[in-house]
């Protein structure tokens, strides 16, 4: 993933999808009061699901967003074009530093900050701007209730408001604001059942327009570029019985599906996926250094880790993605490692 500052730039924006000022525009939408729809036919929120994974990629826009986690929050500005078939995005910082991220097409550069270091490879895709939301891995409804629960403005956009609502306590509640026009999303809420707001991205100036010129995709911030390919790389074989290729997860929650194929080693990471939260398990064997196990949180970011016995090795499990502590833990507690990735290890190691 990325340093603490380029993570929520990532995640937020626009490797893996897109995304927006000012305080003012902040405070006038404080005071916007969401007024509840007239009646409307059950099937109107999926119809507004259907038009978001298309949005995402095909509304040209400029603007700034901001995206909180926790107690963290950031603050970029995106322009994103869609023309003959191609995706072109720049996400600029907007606090706590410099960098850039250009995408044309496949092709990704990123401009790394004068400080900290920017893993591509290990990028999981999650939050508002997930791949996830433009390409379902299975029905959300099975997992979420969808409804159409209010309308709002936006960054001075009318927008429709669908809530979804968890239907086990493994995954949290999602509200999308989705503009009328386009069905682009401008603003998300992650939370808990009981309303707490954990995590939270919004437009605070937005222009949705095609009139945006090729200077706006070049790269403008000098530092050190690292180069990537979106290119879609042949699917992992479908995993059966839980079963990966050095280890085995005993329990993942009900709906969350292999997502990605593994990229720190053969078999030894994964991500899942319900078609709207993610989350990923490494599991390595233990190094020198001692690492603290247990949970942290970072909005509705949970990261999990434990340490487990095999033989005579050790091995360290982590759990890191958008779901809820508990859950996480269970998903950690019924790793096992394999025999022969355990016999192995020790060869190798010997």
């Amino acid at each position: 993933m990325l340093d603490a500052k380029f993570n929520a730039f990532s995640r937020a924006g626009g490797l893996l999808h897109r995304g927006w000022r000012h305080l003012m525009a902040a405070a006038a939408l404080v005071m916007l009061v969401a007024s509840p729809l007239a009646a409307s036919e059950p099937n109107q929120a999926s119809q507004w699901l259907e038009r978001l994974g298309p949005a995402l990629n095909m509304t040209s826009y400029r603007g700034v967003f901001v995206y909180a986690r926790g107690d963290r929050v950031h603050s970029m500005r995106i322009a994103h074009r869609f023309r003959n078939g191609m995706v072109h995005e720049r996400l600029v910082l907007q606090d706590g530093g410099d960098g850039e991220i250009v995408r044309k097409g496949m092709n990704v550069v990123c401009v790394l900050p004068r400080h900290g270091e920017v893993r591509l490879d290990q990028v999981i895709p999650s939050g508002p701007f997930a791949e996830a939301y433009a390409n379902e891995l299975v029905p959300v409804s099975r997992w979420y209730k969808a409804e159409l629960v209010g309308e709002d403005r936006v960054a001075g956009y009318d927008a429709v408001i669908i809530a979804l609502t968890a239907k086990d306590p493994h995954r949290y509640n999602h509200r999308l604001w989705l503009e009328k026009a386009s069905g682009l999303l401008v603003k998300s809420h992650v939370g808990e059942p009981r309303g707490k707001v954990l995590e939270h991205f919004q437009f605070t100036s937005l222009e949705i327009t095609d009139d945006l010129a090729d200077s706006e995709f070049e790269i403008q911030t000098k530092g050190r570029e690292v180069t990537h390919s979106l290119e879609q790389e042949p699917s992992p074989e479908p995993v059966q019985s839980s079963v990966m290729k050095g280890w085995n997860l005993g329990w993942q929650p009900p709906g969350f599906v292999p997502a990605a194929a593994p990229r720190s080693g053969p078999g030894r990471a994964i991500a899942f996926s319900d078609g709207l939260a993610a989350f990923s398990v490494f599991v390595e064997p233990e190094g020198a250094v001692r690492m603290p196990v247990g949970a942290s949180r970072i909005g509705a970011t949970t990261v999990y880790m434990r340490e487990l016995d095999a033989g005579n090795g050790r091995f360290l499990v982590t759990v890191v993605g958008e779901v809820p502590p508990k859950t996480a833990r269970k998903v950690a507690e019924s790793v096992r490692v394999d025999d022969a990735w355990h016999s192995i290890r020790m060869i190798h190691d010997y």
